[in-house]
């Protein structure tokens, strides 16, 4: 290297000294119940396409040099234009629909005084949470950087406790670049929106908190044992108070070195789609309080069954993205609300929700609203199964998804990827973290997207023997243009476990009407429904499916006449007005089944 040279400009590796810190699974806390002050609204912005901000090391704001001579600097936080945050950036100005790269944003907030005296008492944490940021991000405060985060769809804290002041200046660079050493790749197919598209907040926590509490219904086949996992910020002795007071539950759990294990035996009012019976549940530890709405089942298989309760289910579903034309991944709770309705108009008991972890609050509404989830981390296509690196990042968003939602009883499937080759490398990675799934989470079942064994079309996936349940992607009729290779595959094929017809379908653009022989026509589509699951139906071992997908969703490798670049596989079109003739041909079907 020389001698002498100017950092921001001649130093390749800028980013190096960035990557020290990192938030990890491990610094997710639990959020029920906590009071919270939302920094959503405006923040000011400014694209950044060559990652000057970190280059130059904005968040120091130098103005002066060590001779006290005044700098020209290249940014202007508060006179930067303002955007309303949560966003995703590509739908909030046409110029940025296609922008990918670095954006920085800036926002200022106040601390009381009597909030500073108890931080410095050591009575109080204030930790910041952000919801998503696409892909990287990076956190700086009052001069100081406080850490990045990598992957776009989980929540990441950040303790500030010892960095806040009266006044001070929050700085977040965001990085929506693909990436191939990232998860998800550089390649998918789906819109990589940009942005910090969920809420931004500051978590006040007493020093001594609650880090984590866990709690689900015993798979024993029994129903009458609830489960209790607590985990302290440090590792402190004593004792919490578990309480369910619909059930009469005041339990005294014994805490060691920060950590609390309780079987409670009780008999609840068991949860189902048909019943999303919830109950209010609190846990407390000295001068903490977490709460929150959890309902008990039993999820677990049993040869070539999928039992509910102890009861076997066909998973009536359809696969969804989280995707709005007005909102690009920025949902609004109550277009979650009508993506819920619109499954169970369908018929539905199920949704995939593919192909990232999606708002925190879908699960919780699927919890009230009774319909059962598949969730999955972005381990898509041609991942870089060959780097550890990339393996411990699917981990990481693995375990944070699995953190977030272990208390709803709505998720029933972690599911560690979609449509991977079947290589050496590939099943080590996807195992060992089928394998992690299944430690860390005794309640649930552990599957993933397989695609077609083609050479010899049957159902054949080294993965599976690590999966409790087997998804199956197929487009029979569609991008395999022989449909009847479907039946003859299904015949071919004998495994020992239920499967999951995780896709299958066909294009239609509304409004594109003609023949039922010509693809991409509507009629086209519609037959295609008809014939699958007039095949499927009759397969013994084909527990459930999830169609591909309720509404078409925005996707730049789809260029054609009747794409104009989006998947027009959904059953309703972009805008949810308008309902396909498969639409009603699903439907018809999904009403037809009986357990």
């Amino acid at each position: 290297m020389a001698e002498k040279f100017i950092s921001d400009i001649h130093l390749q590796n800028y980013a190096a000294g960035y990557e020290t810190i990192q938030a990890l699974y491990d610094d997710v806390i639990f959020m029920g119940g906590r009071k919270t002050r939302s920094l959503n609204g405006e923040w000011n912005y400014a694209v950044d396409q060559y990652d000057t901000c970190i280059r130059q090391k904005w968040y120091l704001e130098n103005y002066e040099d060590q001779n006290g001579f005044s700098l020209p600097v290249d940014f202007s936080f508060e006179e930067w234009p303002k955007m309303e945050l949560p966003c995703c950036w590509n739908t909030f100005a046409r110029e940025y629909m296609l922008y990918e790269g670095p954006m920085v944003f800036f926002k200022s907030f106040s601390m009381s005084k009597e909030e500073l005296e108890c931080i410095e008492k050591h009575m109080k944490r204030v930790i910041l949470r952000i919801g998503a940021a696409s892909m990287l991000c990076r956190v700086f405060i009052n001069g100081r950087y406080v850490g990045m985060h990598r992957g776009a769809s989980t929540p990441f804290y950040f303790d500030l406790t010892y960095f806040l002041k009266e006044e001070n200046r929050l700085l977040i660079s965001v990085d929506s670049t693909r990436r191939p050493e990232q998860v998800p790749t550089e390649n998918t197919d789906w819109y990589n929106y940009g942005g910090i598209f969920r809420d931004v907040e500051l978590v006040s926590a007493p020093s001594l908190y609650v880090k984590d509490f866990k709690t689900a219904l015993v798979r024993d086949g029994e129903f009458n044992k609830i489960k209790v996992k607590v985990l302290l910020s440090e590792r402190a002795e004593g004792e919490a108070e578990y309480e369910i007071p619909e059930l009469g539950i005041h339990e005294r759990i014994e805490i060691k070195r920060g950590v609390g294990h309780a079987i409670i035996d009780v008999r609840p009012e068991l949860w189902s789609p048909e019943n999303p019976k919830l109950y209010d549940v609190t846990l407390r530890f000295e001068e903490d309080e977490v709460t929150d709405r959890v309902g008990f089942r039993e999820i677990r298989t049993e040869g070539r069954d999928l039992l509910l309760n102890g009861k076997p289910i066909f998973l009536k579903g359809i696969s969804a993205h989280e995707e709005s034309v007005a909102h690009g991944r920025a949902l609004t709770d109550e277009e979650r609300v009508e993506n819920i309705q619109l499954a169970k108009e369908l018929g539905c008991n199920f949704m995939r929700v593919a192909h990232y972890p999606h708002h925190e609050n879908m699960a919780k509404l699927a919890d009230e609203l009774g319909i059962l989830l598949w969730e999955e981390i972005p381990v898509y296509w041609a991942i870089r199964f060959d780097r550890e690196e990339t393996f411990q990042d699917a981990k990481n968003q693995l375990a944070e998804l699995i953190t977030r939602d272990y208390n709803r009883a709505s998720v029933i499937i972690w599911s560690v990827g979609n449509e991977n080759a079947d290589t050496d490398e590939r099943l080590s990675f996807m195992s060992r973290l089928a394998d992690y799934a299944h430690g860390v989470d005794h309640t649930r079942l552990v599957s993933a997207a397989c695609l077609v064994d083609e050479e010899n079309n049957r159902i054949a996936d080294r993965l599976a023997d690590s999966l409790d349940v087997i998804g199956l992607n197929e487009y029979c009729g569609w991008y395999n243009p022989d449909f009847g290779r479907l039946p003859k595959m299904l015949e071919n094929s004998n495994p020992d476990k239920p499967v999951i017809i995780t896709e299958f379908g066909a294009d239609a653009m509304k409004g594109n009407r003609g023949s039922a022989d010509i693809k991409g026509t509507e009629e086209y589509q519609a037959k295609i429904y008809k014939m699958q699951m007039e095949t499927l139906l009759k397969i013994e071992y084909v527990k459930g499916m999830s169609p591909w997908i309720l509404y078409d969703f925005r996707c730049p490798r789809r260029t054609s006449s009747i794409q104009k670049y989006y998947n027009r596989k959904g059953l309703l079109d972009e805008t949810k007005t308008y309902r396909k003739p498969a639409f009603y041909v699903l439907q018809k079907y999904y009403r037809e089944i009986k357990e």
